[in-house]
């Protein structure tokens, strides 16, 4: 495993951050909690990028790179909670790669955007593939597709939906296997969603004997883009976390009380140590992660999911820290400080939550414990 970033994705994430620069992210961040159409559109910005099709083959168009590629983009995102339509337009990509469908060549040059509608693969806990349901912890049975392709069932709080052209749609078939498809995204009803965190762009998505294309995929594919997914949204806080951690040494540094920088208070230091433990942490299971998607499928669930656990948990303690070290400034509206608060909250919620992956960290160690 190679723990250091090759010259290619060092200029990767730097041009990604480059692009990023461009627009007043965290500002509109602000603006959004009062009025959502002050975000800005950064669809064009994503397709000048080319990251539409990072994670298709060059043959069809493509960047043709791999899932750790795709997570230093969305670190880059995370930094400046930038609104792309990243987290459900990879996962799909990688299930329409797979399945070598007709519509990569419009996905890759940006005429079409999709979004992975999804579902999560059985557990020990719970035998059956499932989704989101609108309220409360319990999962709600996956979509059924018909023979023919059609699509019957609902699925809640779909990262990027509004605004997608094409859903991919990850489901069950008759006989309970899983199964995708692809759909027209006109021909679904989606409801916008927000919740605490204006900035993410989700939906509600139902399915009414839904006309859809079959996908050609295994089951390790959807469950490849289900690992993909999450940590996908664990690059994002892992690029929160850094930001929210220079924000609060930069002010513990110039604030002063009692004649001291109150960096220099023990407890202040221990507070900003602990986030930095749990960056670092998460950082590793990152490097993990990536290396289990291209070198060791049989070990990216288990990589996925530990570094979804540490690095939702880790931007939760960052954000809290923030607004700790910022005193009774860092709980105003005036300050970015909640504005990263809320992405920690809801991005911990998301497919599955961080309780989830950490359900799956277990059951991976157990299975693996049992087996040796």
């Amino acid at each position: 495993m190679n723990l250091s970033l090759s010259d290619e994705q060092e200029f990767l994430r730097e041009a990604a951050s480059g692009s990023l620069a461009r627009v007043k992210t965290v500002e509109a961040a602000r603006e959004a909690l009062e009025d959502p159409s002050a975000l800005p559109d950064l669809w064009p910005l994503v397709k000048d990028a080319g990251w539409n099709g990072l994670l298709i083959s060059e043959e069809r168009g493509g960047a043709g790179l791999g899932g750790f590629e795709a997570m230093l983009v969305l670190e880059e995102c995370g930094k400046v909670l930038a609104p792309t339509p990243l987290l459900g337009l990879l996962p799909a990509s990688a299930i329409l790669d797979a399945a070598g469908d007709e519509s990569l060549a419009a996905v890759a040059g940006g005429d079409v955007r999709p979004a992975y509608v999804p579902a999560r693969p059985p557990s020990d806990i719970d035998a059956e593939w499932s989704v989101e349901s609108v309220s409360g912890f319990a999962r709600g049975a996956a979509v059924r597709i018909a023979a023919d392709g059609s699509v019957t069932g609902t699925v809640a709080w779909v990262p990027d939906a509004p605004g997608a052209d094409l859903l991919v749609v990850v489901g069950v078939d008759a006989d309970g296997a899983p199964a995708a498809v692809a759909v027209d995204a006109a021909d679904a009803t989606i409801e916008p969603a927000t919740r605490y965190d204006a900035t993410r762009s989700l939906g509600h998505v139902t399915f009414d004997h839904a006309a859809g294309r079959r996908l050609q995929v295994t089951e390790r594919d959807l469950e490849y883009a289900w690992y993909l997914a999450q940590t996908l949204i664990a690059s994002e806080s892992l690029g929160s976390v850094q930001t929210t951690l220079a924000m609060s040494l930069e002010y513990a540094k110039e604030r002063f009380t009692f004649g001291r920088a109150i960096g220099s208070y023990q407890s202040v230091k221990h507070e900003l140590t602990e986030v930095l433990r749990r960056m670092e942490n998460s950082r590793s299971l990152q490097f993990y992660a990536g290396w289990a998607a291209a070198d060791k499928p049989d070990e990216f669930a288990l990589a996925a999911s530990a570094f979804r656990n540490a690095a939702g948990h880790a931007l939760d303690h960052a954000t809290r820290s923030n607004i700790n070290v910022h005193g009774g400034i860092g709980a105003t509206w005036e300050h970015d400080a909640p504005l990263f608060f809320r992405r920690a909250q809801l991005s911990r919620r998301l497919l599955g939550g961080t309780h989830d992956a950490a359900d799956r960290v277990a059951s991976e160690l157990l299975l693996a414990a049992a087996a040796a």
